[in-house]
């Protein structure tokens, strides 16, 4: 199978079957390097719903993404074999069940070498996701976590499993290593002082929009990220971004990034030597009348699979 996008000049842009980056659909067992998938799902949120639907927005923008990385130098689609593996089965009204299906889905490609990106959904997603990783690569992973909120919250009206508990699941489930656990985007205000705990307990590294908005103190935080040798996860919720430049997402906070600067942080972690997979969560398309958020989301994508190339 050729892993190339559709042609824009013998099919426009807004024609054809929407895949992602109008790259062909593959077979879980096909012979690609890395399978990008939509996990519609989002019956972990605790506000706005609809991210159910953010696959398929993103397949469609993603009509409008090119190759050619300039800062890289090189075709991602020449440097690599990609491929949409469609969506992975859910049970809209089944949280618990739904986990299952993800977690088989992913476990699927792994046991067959393929690196992943899965485009969400609600960011309880990406609990399942680490489960199957853990699995495979039997040990704690490295995590690199973009957001808003710290996700490290206590249970949510008695229900432990939610969209805001996926960290603090996956530090006390051993799946992820939270001394190489880094979250970015961090900002307030909190429901109390009491919210930074668990991070100040578990040594996670915070970088809070201060520290974004002072390229050098951005810079030494970042770097030690490029000596991680260990299988490495990266989460993505586009809440980490201003509401102005995103504001199709399900809990929206004041105060974050620009595009221009979550694209730049993006490209200065292309040192990671082990980015064995990803995803991109909380798009909400009934909020982006737009589309500038999942028109975002799909420049996302592309540098989250230019950092998964094998350097």
């Amino acid at each position: 199978m050729e892993y190339t996008p559709l042609s824009g000049r013998e099919y426009p842009r807004f024609s054809a079957i929407k895949t992602f980056f109008r790259l062909p659909v593959a077979k879980i067992d096909d012979d690609y390097d890395i399978g990008i998938f939509g996990v519609p799902f989002d019956g972990g949120v605790s506000y706005r719903p609809g991210a159910r639907f953010a696959p398929s927005q993103v397949r469609e923008l993603s009509s409008l993404g090119r190759g050619y990385h300039e800062s890289h130098e090189w075709n991602l689609f020449q440097q690599t074999k990609v491929a949409d593996l469609g969506d992975c089965s859910i049970i809209p009204i089944d949280l618990k069940e739904s986990y299952k299906k993800i977690e088989n889905f992913s476990s699927s490609l792994l046991e067959r070498n393929k690196k992943f990106l899965a485009i969400g959904g609600d960011h309880s997603i990406t609990l399942p996701l680490l489960r199957a990783l853990h699995k495979k690569y039997k040990q704690p992973l490295n995590l690199i976590h973009f957001d808003a909120h710290l996700d490290t919250y206590p249970a949510a009206w008695g229900h432990e499993y939610h969209h805001g508990s996926f960290a603090r699941h996956a530090v006390e489930e051993g799946l992820v290593n939270p001394k190489k656990m880094i979250q970015i985007g961090i900002r307030g205000p909190f429901a109390g002082k009491e919210d930074l705990d668990f991070a100040l307990k578990h040594k996670i590294q915070i970088v809070s929009m201060k520290d974004i908005k002072n390229e050098a103190v951005l810079k030494k935080l970042l770097k030690p990220l490029s000596d991680w040798t260990e299988p490495t996860y990266l989460t993505f919720d586009i809440d980490c971004m201003d509401p102005a430049f995103a504001p199709g997402t399900g809990t929206p906070v004041p105060g974050g990034m620009s595009s221009y600067e979550v694209l730049q942080i993006l490209q200065i972690l292309n040192p990671l030597k082990n980015l064995v997979g990803a995803d991109l969560v909380e798009i909400c398309p009934a909020y982006d009348p737009a589309q500038i958020t999942s028109l975002l989301g799909t420049s996302i994508a592309f540098e989250l699979l230019n950092l998964m190339i094998n350097k």
